[in-house]
């Protein structure tokens, strides 16, 4: 294991229905260590956003969750830990290959395909973080996808590599803490930065659908708040919330 403390307590399960799922129960009876790993060979109803399901070959992929005490962050400032997350999965993924991206709000990309998929449960007292699961979802070996998921690609079909499956953990978690630190340290304008120009479509002039009325745009970042920032072709910034928007 790379990282000095995500990780080093440590749950495998041969199978499971959600390791997210699975993570919040164990926390109902016990005190789970702050940077404990929840990882399956194999998930059953990997969950994602809303009612979207995470198709994961058996011992192909990394599917697991980590439970995180980020006490730190008011309620307002809940998103950083989003881009914190997303930055360590992209910085993992830029040691092997070129053209990630991280998807507005949750996805990780390898060019126009969807690589890895986080679910982020948040829980919030008295406007402050209390704790925090975060599942995550990361195509490695798997070359057929069966499901109806339009674009998924894995880092094998990307490189060409067989990767072991228990190095590839122990790398991500590194990189994945190293992001988590910074946002301790409450580096907010280098995180906002470096998350900013790693968006998918960054910049770039595209369609967007919001409501019936498709839009021209281009995207200039995400505030504090978690909300996407467009600008359309007349100049005008407008910012959306999840599911308030869809790239076309």
């Amino acid at each position: 294991m790379y990282s000095k403390w995500i990780g080093t307590n440590s749950i495998k399960l041969k199978s499971v229905d959600s390791t997210n799922k699975y993570a919040a129960e164990l926390a109902k009876q016990s005190d789970v260590p702050d940077g404990t790993v929840i990882i399956a060979q194999e998930q059953k109803q990997g969950r994602g956003q809303g009612n979207s399901s995470w198709e994961s070959e058996k011992n192909k992929n990394l599917t697991f969750s980590i439970v995180l005490y980020p006490v730190f962050l008011k309620s307002g400032e809940q998103f950083y830990l989003s881009k914190a997350i997303s930055l360590g999965i992209a910085d993992f993924l830029n040691q092997f290959t070129n053209n990630v991206s991280i998807k507005w709000p949750n996805d990780i990309y390898i060019e126009n395909r969807k690589v890895c998929g986080i679910l982020i449960e948040n829980f919030i007292s008295e406007n402050q973080f209390s704790s925090a699961i975060i599942g995550i979802g990361l195509n490695i070996n798997q070359t057929k996808f069966k499901g109806d998921a339009p674009n998924p690609v894995s880092l094998k079909q990307v490189t060409g590599i067989n990767f072991n499956i228990d190095e590839c953990l122990g790398l991500l978690l590194f990189t994945i803490e190293n992001r988590y630190e910074e946002l301790q340290s409450k580096k907010f304008s280098k995180i906002d930065k470096e998350y900013d120009q790693s968006l998918y479509r960054y910049k770039i002039s595209a369609s967007y659908k919001t409501g019936k009325k498709t839009i021209k745009a281009r995207i200039t970042g995400v505030n504090n708040r978690g909300l996407l920032m467009l600008e359309t072709a007349k100049g005008n910034m407008i910012n959306f919330g999840f599911k308030e928007v869809e790239f076309v």
